[in-house]
């Protein structure tokens, strides 16, 4: 099993305490986004986001699996693609996800 980041962060995946896989980004998957200014709310902008189409995730290709953002993940139904788990199984470090133990699946 290969495992591509298309993340913008360096992802670790903790398979247990002495196992950590380290993987680079190699490039960013995203949803595209357009904001409309619908309103104000106490003399600001109210903007309203609409998403539209996931970019930047290469084809389905056999043993591969992508690791994107959870909102990259939201908006696609290939089941080649995965978000890391960054709830209450992440390791965190100062507070910050340093390590996960889990992918996340639709």
């Amino acid at each position: 099993m290969k495992f591509v980041n298309l993340t913008p962060h360096t992802i670790r995946i903790a398979r247990n305490d002495a196992d950590v896989i380290e993987l680079a980004s190699s490039g960013v998957a995203r949803v595209a986004s357009t904001d409309e200014v619908v309103g104000n709310v106490g003399g600001l902008p109210l903007v309203r986001t609409t998403y539209g189409a996931v970019t930047g995730i290469p084809d389905a290709e056999v043993g591969v699996v992508y690791i994107v953002s959870a909102m990259v993940l939201d908006r696609t139904d290939r089941t080649d693609v995965v978000a890391p788990d960054t709830g209450a199984t992440a390791i965190r470090k100062d507070g910050q996800v340093w390590a996960v133990r889990n992918l996340r699946t639709r």
